[in-house]
């Protein structure tokens, strides 16, 4: 199936204004890397269970960790190329407001 066939979801945020988020073109992507990522911590679940060496398990955990990067890292650039670029083209307190969110949004990825 064609993802631009796709049906685009909008919403409403707190400001009123509405908008689609910028990931909805790249959805099923997004869902497979999920389900991957859902697939490596039960792995390590099981490796835990199965009293595995700890090396091993700790290579797992540092692949989840970089799998989870990876869909922070698509989605946060996502959200910039989409919701900050069209905020920041309208001005005024939308585009303040969402920069803010997304340094907030960066702040955090950047201290995990």
């Amino acid at each position: 199936m064609n993802d631009s066939l796709l049906p685009v979801t909008e919403t409403t945020d707190d400001s009123g204004s509405c908008h689609t988020h910028g990931y909805l073109g790249d959805k099923k992507k997004y869902l497979a890397r999920v389900k991957r990522i859902e697939g490596q911590a039960r792995g390590i679940h099981r490796m835990v269970d199965e009293e595995q060496y700890c090396i091993d398990i700790l290579t797992q955990i540092a692949a989840l960790t970089s799998a989870l990067e990876g869909l922070a890292l698509g989605l946060l650039d996502d959200h910039l190329r989409h919701c900050v670029v069209d905020a920041a083209k309208s001005g005024g307190e939308e585009g303040e407001a969402k920069l803010a969110e997304a340094s907030a949004a960066i702040a955090r990825l950047v201290r995990s």
